[in-house]
């Protein structure tokens, strides 16, 4: 708050003298505002730590199901044979010859060439047309002025899976195709037309015919050129017929287990990092905690209790014995080691190794715990902390809230400081602004004083 006039009664700096005395009763606010600002760096620190946390918990989650230990890869030696998973399938090797490809049934209707008919020539009589795949039938009506296009959409209308064109020959005549839509004998049909109708002539089919393959010397076959039943967990599709035999050949996804420890180890180091740089001791040349530096995030959690048992916790778990009853009972078997500083590296030899034991590998990451929750596998382990940390009320979301407490706090009591400052500020406004009325009417009593000593000296 200034104003203007103060000071010009007095004669004094007035405001350079409240702005010092507002000055000094906000002294408390630089520490308080440090202090907030430390507390904003540790609440995106926590932040940090969290969001690490939930990566290392969704890769360990990973770990912890079959699905990641049973993953396989399909290959095939011709480029016409190719296979997916569609659930767990076995290794294993398959020879497939393809000996016939499926094949929808088609039938022209007015096959021979008198039948033919010209361009929207109508039917000129009456008559139904009789259509059967399998148990289901349906007839067709025909007027005498329906043209093959007309009944062409009669029959696409009619649902029986049953596909009907117009095709023109040649000399522009046009005949009636029926085509199933679906390959395989299972939905080979039937066309009955009445004698009336005799403008549509005879029906001729090609026939509905089934995919065959020899599968490892069997003989199998199937109403596509997909084989989604033969081998469980993969299907394999073919798109040409094969003189040599084929090979399907399904191989573990050892390549898959490995990207998914090396995901672990790098999401564990990225926490592992985060929390030996927020815990470090940070000083000056004298001594003193360094407050610039942990305003970047360094050291800014040191002496933190539940951050310091966090990292803790990590390594512990890291060197801990699986309850795997496989070859590996720790990450150091399988070639995991923890450096200086806590950082996990990888020797490749030595986990490549490991992973022509998948079984024993599974074991140590995915071993269930007993009923006392002990004995798990690493990644069980590592889900178990995580999940609690992440937990409402677990350490992470406590940390948080505990902060937002303090820097509320803090909020609260900047605000109270600059409260008394504005308070004071205006008081002495008002005790100045009195001070100069005051003052004003002193200098005028003054000068009448000594306008009146002067005129008295005159006279005489």
């Amino acid at each position: 708050m200034a104003i203007s006039s103060a000071g010009i009664g007095s004669g004094l700096d007035v405001a350079k003298i409240v702005e010092q005395m507002v000055a000094a009763e906000k002294t408390p606010l630089r520490k308080l505002e440090v202090r907030a600002d430390s507390v904003k760096t540790q609440i995106s620190t926590y932040g940090e730590i969290k969001s690490l946390t939930s990566k290392l918990g969704d890769i360990v989650s990973k770990l912890t199901r079959d699905s990641a230990w049973n993953g396989v890869n399909i290959s095939s030696s011709n480029t016409t044979l190719s296979g997916t998973m569609t659930g767990i399938a076995s290794p294993g090797t398959y020879s497939i010859k393809v000996t016939q490809l499926a094949q929808a049934q088609t039938t022209i209707i007015g096959s021979e060439i008198a039948a033919a008919l010209a361009k929207d020539e109508t039917m000129d009589s009456s008559g139904k047309m009789t259509l059967t795949m399998g148990a289901t039938i349906k007839e067709i009506d025909i007027s005498s002025a329906d043209t093959l296009s007309k009944i062409a959409v009669k029959v696409n209308e009619a649902g029986m899976g049953i596909q009907a064109s117009v095709i023109t020959d040649v000399d522009g005549k046009e005949r009636l195709m029926l085509r199933s839509k679906e390959t395989g004998t299972d939905k080979a049909f039937s066309v009955t037309i009445d004698p009336a109708l005799s403008k549509l002539g005879q029906a001729e089919a090609q026939p509905a015919g089934n995919a065959r393959i020899e599968l490892n010397g069997v003989q199998v076959e199937s109403s596509s050129n997909t084989f989604a039943n033969t081998v469980p967990g993969m299907s394999f599709t073919a798109t040409e017929l094969t003189t040599n035999t084929a090979t399907l050949t399904v191989k573990l996804d050892t390549e898959g287990m490995k990207k998914n420890i090396q995901e672990f180890v790098e999401a564990y180091n990225a926490l592992n990092e985060l929390l030996a740089k927020s815990t470090k001791a940070v000083r000056t040349a004298d001594g003193k905690m360094d407050e610039a530096a942990q305003l970047t995030g360094s050291g800014i959690l040191q002496g933190d209790s539940a951050t310091v048992s966090l990292q803790n916790s990590l390594r512990m778990l890291t060197m801990g014995i699986s309850g795997s009853n496989g070859a590996y009972k720790n990450l150091s078997s399988i070639g995991i080691q923890m450096l200086e500083g806590g950082t996990l590296s990888i020797d490749n030899t030595k986990l490549d190794k490991a992973l022509t034991s998948v079984d024993d590998l599974k074991g140590l990451f995915a071993n269930k715990a007993d009923g006392l929750g002990q004995n798990g596998g690493i990644a069980v382990n590592f889900k178990n902390l995580t999940d609690k940390l992440l937990a409402y009320d677990g350490t992470l979301n406590s940390k948080d809230d505990a902060l937002q407490k303090v820097l509320k706090s803090n909020s609260d009591a900047q605000n109270k400081v600059n409260e008394r400052a504005m308070v004071l500020e205006e008081r002495l406004y008002k005790q100045y602004t009195a001070l100069d009325v005051k003052m004003a009417s002193l200098n005028s009593l003054s000068t009448y004083v000594t306008q009146m000593v002067t005129n008295w000296n005159k006279s005489k």
